[in-house]
């Protein structure tokens, strides 16, 4: 878990580096043949040269750090390369590569709590997390969680109990984008000695949740960090030991329950990773100038890059600089119908983007949360998360001319509220 030294920002930025630093300073990753890209193994067992080192493995005296692998499922050699990559980005000491983002999720959870434990979680997430921390795990592992406004420190203090042992939250919550205040949160998890987990997948290169004390950071690598719509991938960034025991051989959540990323999969995950900088300030550039135009028109738009947003002012404390605020933006269209219309027209009139949920790609991604992804919540818990039905979420993305892009959002703002 974070100690105390780590709870100050700055210094742990100034010592970490920018994410761009870190993630060049793993570039070294050549071709068996000593091709410039990583090479992809794609054995599923690997073989010894003395007999006994195979007990050692099995009995964890020896292990892929030290160059002895086992199988696909404990690790992979090409998977291995990208966990390292990705342990630069998020400043972690090591990572594990899952084969989806809910994978790494439920893998950390189920390897911090026992059946009878206890979580603390933002009630504003993505609808498959909500769903697996309120539904599943209490019926499944008696696992329970506590659903409370993370800006509400004080709520949060007062969810905790004796059996508490994860604080989950989204650095941007997915679909609202408020933004949580992590060193606070941290500060909590370490007066409860409880594990900060964090779902990062909305500010990569961003936000650096590790920097601002957090235990353990997540990513749907889907998104992103793969930023071409065509894989499904995970990760799980913390300390090494949190990692060594997620592939146990007797304990290990991934290990024994199994999903592992594939190494083609790694392979093309890792060979986009230094283009993910340049990718995510043309996502925020996009983003900002749709969010600024919407503004304008009078719409009810969220973004944290506009002062009008409620932690605009926070996020900016905790943003690395360079990177702007990211490629999400929503607008409240105020009802079901005009959100369809307003998607409608974008997509099928103007060329504008995709009606499709995900984001981090090339083109423009549009849904309606309440509908789709956070469609797992119950109109109770939508309205208490805030995600009224009207809201759109609009992943930006890069294509086009920006000033064309810009004439046909706003004629599809006039279409849906004419």
């Amino acid at each position: 878990m974070a100690d105390d030294a780590a709870h100050d920002p700055a210094a742990r930025r100034a010592a970490a580096g920018d994410p761009v630093a870190r993630l060049a300073a793993t570039r070294h990753e050549f071709g068996e043949h000593g091709g410039v890209n990583l090479s992809i193994e794609t054995s599923s067992t690997f073989t010894v040269l003395e007999a006994g080192i195979l007990p050692d493995i099995f009995q964890g005296r020896s292990g892929p750090r030290g160059g002895c692998f086992l199988y696909g499922r404990h690790f992979n050699p090409t998977v291995m390369a990208l966990s390292r990559q990705l342990a630069a980005l998020e400043a972690t000491d090591h990572a594990y590569c899952t084969a989806s983002g809910m994978a790494a999720i439920s893998g950390v959870i189920l390897a911090s709590c026992d059946s009878g434990d206890h979580v603390v979680a933002s009630g504003t997430l993505y609808g498959g997390s909500w769903a697996l921390l309120h539904d599943f795990l209490p019926r499944k592992a008696a696992i329970g969680t506590s659903f409370v406004d993370v800006a509400d420190l004080a709520a949060v203090e007062r969810a905790i109990t004796p059996r508490t042992r994860v604080l989950y939250c989204e650095s941007i919550a997915n679909p609202t984008l408020r933004v949580a205040d992590l060193p606070a949160l941290a500060a909590i998890a370490r007066r409860h000695g409880c594990r900060l987990v964090v779902d990062n997948t909305f500010a990569p290169c961003i936000v650096s949740p590790r920097l601002h004390g957090a235990d353990v950071v997540v990513h749907s690598l889907t998104k992103f960090i793969n930023g071409a719509s065509d894989i499904v991938a995970g990760c799980v960034c913390a300390d090494g030991d949190f990692i060594d025991g997620m592939y146990d051989l007797h304990v290990g959540s991934l290990m024994l329950l199994g999903p592992a990323m594939d190494p083609r999969a790694a392979y093309e995950v890792a060979t986009r990773l230094p283009s993910l900088p340049l990718r995510m300030r043309e996502h925020s550039r996009r983003a900002l100038a749709y969010a600024t135009r919407l503004a304008e028109l009078g719409a009810r738009v969220v973004y944290p890059g506009l002062a009008s947003h409620p932690d605009h002012t926070l996020f900016m404390r905790l943003a690395n600089p360079g990177y702007g605020a990211g490629g999400l933006f929503t607008v409240d269209l105020g009802s079901p119908e005009r959100a369809a219309v307003f998607m409608e027209h974008l997509q099928n009139a103007e060329d504008f983007g995709y009606m499709a949920v995900s984001l981090g790609f090339s083109e423009t991604l549009m849904s309606a949360s309440a509908a789709s992804t956070s469609s797992e919540m119950d109109d109770a818990a939508l309205a208490e998360a805030g995600i009224p039905r009207g809201l759109v979420r609009v992943s930006a993305g890069y294509s086009g001319r920006l000033e064309d892009r810009l004439a046909q959002l706003e004629r599809g703002y006039r279409a849906a509220t004419a």
